[in-house]
């Protein structure tokens, strides 16, 4: 699933950028990177989701880092909440997808 096509961009707050960096060491392009490449797996953050409703992706960057990445559409514009590296367990499902949809 390619969300960024659909959408016109990013919106992003100076605060969460910072945040994202200092508490996890990503970048807000690493971030965006996510999004372009393939594959991409989103599910909806039932959860997190009272306010807005909030989505997480499984996906990697240029230079294969695995990211766990939180996010909201805003007016057409994904909005990254929170973005940080995989844990052992979204690795596992997302590689299990992975073959799951190059098996089809």
């Amino acid at each position: 699933m390619q969300i960024a096509d659909n959408n016109l961009g990013f919106q992003w707050d100076q605060a969460n950028k910072d945040k994202i960096w200092q508490k996890h060491h990503v970048s807000w392009w690493e971030c965006e990177e996510v999004f372009f490449n393939i594959p991409l797996f989103v599910f909806p953050d039932v959860k997190h989701s009272r306010q807005e409703e909030r989505h997480f992706s499984l996906g990697k960057t240029n230079a294969s880092r695995f990211l766990f990445v939180v996010f909201t559409i805003r007016q057409s514009h994904i909005r990254i909440i929170s973005a940080r590296d995989m844990n052992r367990k979204e690795r596992k499902i997302y590689h299990e997808k992975a073959q799951e949809d190059s098996n089809i």
